[in-house]
């Protein structure tokens, strides 16, 4: 199992380099998109950012148009997009798969740390999900796959992935900032 910190990323202005600068932090990995019904979570999650930052707590954006088509711009369109719309403030990173057999590294990681992402709806998230998707001929990725866009993975100050969250945690749902605050608190 390779670390987290080792893995090769580039960041949204196409910079080689690796999450090795944030070892000692407590991660946020969020697969980003900007045209999705889930969007606005980018507001919550600078928000997390900024609240937290001080105490060691990185968000980790990485773009992704696997599910829907729903991040089709260029890396810079998407910087440009989060910059204006929500402020984003915390790192963003180039385009990525995070799903199948393209998958980015990183997220073969993520997944195979974390097979089961938790959530109080995601049962009925993954149905809603379905039945929109049938409507338009798409479909579902399995388990122990990314589900959709915005689903959330949690690194603790070791590089150890300890939990993952379902699309519809909102990143300021009291579970989940709890969760946070654990780690932040370790």
């Amino acid at each position: 199992m390779e670390s987290v910190y080792d893995i090769p990323v580039e960041t949204i202005t196409g910079q080689p380099t690796s999450l090795a600068a944030y070892r000692g932090k407590v991660l946020l990995v969020v697969n980003v998109a900007s045209q999705c019904g889930l969007t606005s979570q980018y507001e919550a999650l600078q928000k997390l950012y900024l609240q937290h930052k001080d105490r060691g707590l990185v968000v980790l954006g990485f773009p992704a148009n696997d599910f829907g088509a729903q991040e089709p711009g260029s890396n810079q369109e998407i910087a440009e997009f989060c910059q204006s719309r929500f402020g984003v403030g915390f790192p963003m990173f180039s385009k990525i798969s995070v799903t199948g057999e393209t998958a980015h590294p990183l997220y073969k990681e993520l997944v195979e740390a974390q097979p089961h992402a938790t959530g109080p709806g995601r049962a009925s998230f993954r149905a809603n999900l379905e039945e929109f998707l049938a409507k338009s001929g798409g479909k579902t990725r399995p388990e122990p796959g990314v589900l959709w866009n915005f689903e959330k993975f949690l690194v603790d100050r070791y590089g150890r992935v300890v939990g993952r969250f379902s699309p519809e945690v909102a990143p300021d749902d009291p579970l989940f900032v709890r969760a946070i605050e654990s780690l932040l608190a370790e």
